[in-house]
């Protein structure tokens, strides 16, 4: 999953992106609110962490905007101000959720990985398709057999990503996209070679290909 951060705290920002990728999110910075809006506004990100005490625009007047655009990416802000109006300011125009700074890692690991998993209807943090369980946590799949699968980060990015999906068909371009980040961009039809391991582990017949527009799990199938 990609993930936006717009914070400019740069030694924050050196300490989260590795937690991040580490969690497993590609992630993409900016360090001001226009620059901020402008990629939020230009690309498909799965998150947002947004910080309310941007320079050149303020996180809460990019929040709004963003939501006025009909923007429905899910927000997670960010504030260093121990203000509660500031927190409902946050609420009212779109946050689905806040955390004050200082704050454990651990915690905003879990505030984005709730509010991501509510954007997408799922209330655990285990995924389940045609017997295959995928635990978010661990980044570790188990098959239909009950057999324990180690995943590479890439494989677990691109199984997360589809089975947050069920019934929607990808190309090669858009799973590129979602879980690599922009400066580390593969060849779309690498994605292929991931495919068919993800197929080895599960069966074939787990990720279908709809020629001529991409993979996708069918919903039927859940």
């Amino acid at each position: 999953m990609k993930l936006l951060l717009i914070e400019d705290d740069s030694e924050l920002v050196g300490q989260l992106r590795p937690l991040l990728r580490e969690a497993g999110y590609a992630v993409e910075w900016a360090d001001n609110g226009l620059d901020g809006g402008f990629l939020a506004g230009e690309e498909d990100f799965d998150g947002i962490v947004l910080d309310l005490g941007l320079p050149r625009k303020s996180g809460l007047e990019l929040l709004r905007e963003l939501r006025e655009a009909g923007k429905r990416t899910p927000v997670l802000i960010l504030t260093a101000r121990d203000s509660w109006q500031e927190r409902v300011d946050g609420l009212k125009a779109g946050a689905d959720d806040y955390l004050g700074k200082p704050f454990h890692a651990e915690e905003l690991l879990a505030r984005l990985e709730a509010v991501l998993r509510r954007h997408h209807g799922q209330s655990g943090n285990r995924l389940r398709y045609r017997g295959v369980e995928l635990d978010l946590d661990r980044q570790r799949a188990v098959d239909a057999t009950g057999r324990e699968v180690r995943l590479t980060a890439i494989e677990f990015r691109l199984l997360r990503y589809l089975m947050l999906h069920p019934g929607r068909v990808f190309s090669k371009t858009v799973l590129s996209e979602h879980i690599y980040e922009e400066e580390r961009l593969a060849d779309s039809n690498v994605i292929e070679v991931y495919i068919n391991r993800l197929r080895k582990y599960f069966g074939k017949d787990f990720i279908r290909t709809r020629r001529g527009q991409g993979y996708c799990l069918e919903r039927s199938d859940d």
